[in-house]
């Protein structure tokens, strides 16, 4: 308020409020320089609509130089995060328009994403229970590892780096319940029907020159019929100043692929550390001829905390139901545990 002597009077004049003070009750208005809500954040809602480009259009992104499109694929889900975000910034701020946009990025993750919240199962639907684990090499309790697999009550249990003495104690401790299991080089299948026609599986990128053995294919005679079972442990993958080292990786699911695609047996069920994700390109061999988990992210890696499932189970004439992890074992990857429905 301001006073004003007038005549030899004081009169009380109102000054004009700022526009952005004049609020009504539920409106949102303009900002201390009188731009209104609908013009502002608009750098926030640009934000949103690439973050929604590189969701729905990820393959677009080049793998040409660093292996760019592989390294998002890799964290995909993550983006959600960036949504989050900008939710906050547009709330905090009293974007209008920047809310509008995040609809998109939100209907875009939900698409891709939102089915893996379901359950979905049904007691009893399924026909098999499979784990997947990569034990670690330096894993100093295989005994508890293994119990801790076995309480999951599978029907096949497949394990990567297996190193001796630790493989002698998975055999004994898994003998069991497992009676029937098979073995070659360090990637090995535990199960509860017998098993045949097992060989070693060559998948070994021409880059590799030393003794590499982590690939092997099996017949599981299942109650419901023969299964042809692949345990894969394809090359890791690091990320450098220059971008994502997997090329040996990729070239390895390639000959993986290959031989699953001249499998003559109609159901197939591949169980593998594959160092990626189902969404990165790098394991199209595989996506495009397999089904993945319909429900449930299972991130299991690394242990401690895990920001992606590169532990994967995937089939073909055959429905990999919800996927999940299982307690922390002496690995740095969670063991992850999926339902298969045959048919």
């Amino acid at each position: 308020m301001v006073e004003r002597v007038d005549s030899g009077a004081t009169s009380t004049v109102k000054a004009a409020a700022p526009r952005w003070a004049q609020h009504r009750s539920g409106r949102w208005e303009g900002d201390a320089r009188g731009r209104p809500a609908w013009t502002r954040e608009r750098f926030s809602a640009a934000l949103a609509v690439l973050a929604a480009g590189l969701l729905a259009f990820h393959r677009a992104v080049p793998n040409s130089v660093g292996r760019l499109g592989s390294l998002l694929e890799a964290f995909l889900p993550w983006l959600g995060l960036v949504v989050v975000v900008l939710l906050s910034m547009a709330l905090l701020r009293r974007s209008a328009t920047a809310l509008m946009a995040l609809l998109l990025p939100v209907a875009v993750w939900m698409h891709l994403f939102g089915g893996l919240f379901l359950s979905g199962e049904k007691p009893g639907a399924h026909d098999l229970v499979v784990v997947q684990h990569n034990v670690s090499d330096e894993n100093t309790d295989p005994a508890g590892t293994a119990r801790v697999l076995a309480d999951a009550e599978p029907d096949l249990i497949a394990l990567e780096e297996l190193v001796p003495p630790a493989l002698l104690v998975y055999e004994k401790t898994l003998a069991s319940d497992y009676p029937y299991h098979a073995v070659r080089g360090t990637v090995g299948l535990w199960s509860k029907h017998p098993l045949a026609d097992t060989w070693l599986l060559d998948i070994k990128p021409p880059g590799i020159t030393e003794a590499w053995s982590r690939g092997l294919r099996t017949v599981v005679h299942t109650p419901h019929g023969e299964i042809a079972a692949y345990v894969a442990h394809l090359p890791s993958v690091r990320v450098r100043a220059s971008g994502l080292a997997s090329s040996w990786r990729d070239e390895s699911a390639y000959l993986l692929g290959k031989a699953i695609a001249a499998e003559k047996l109609k159901t197939v069920i591949l169980l593998g550390d594959l160092n990626s994700t189902v969404d990165d390109r790098g394991l199209a061999p595989l996506t495009s001829r397999m089904n993945v988990a319909e429900r449930g992210f299972a991130f299991s890696f690394p242990a401690a905390f895990p920001l992606a499932r590169i532990d994967q189970v995937m089939a073909r004439s055959a429905t990999v139901g919800h996927i999940r992890t299982l307690p922390a074992t002496g690995s740095d990857h969670l063991p992850v545990a999926a339902l298969i429905t045959l048919g």
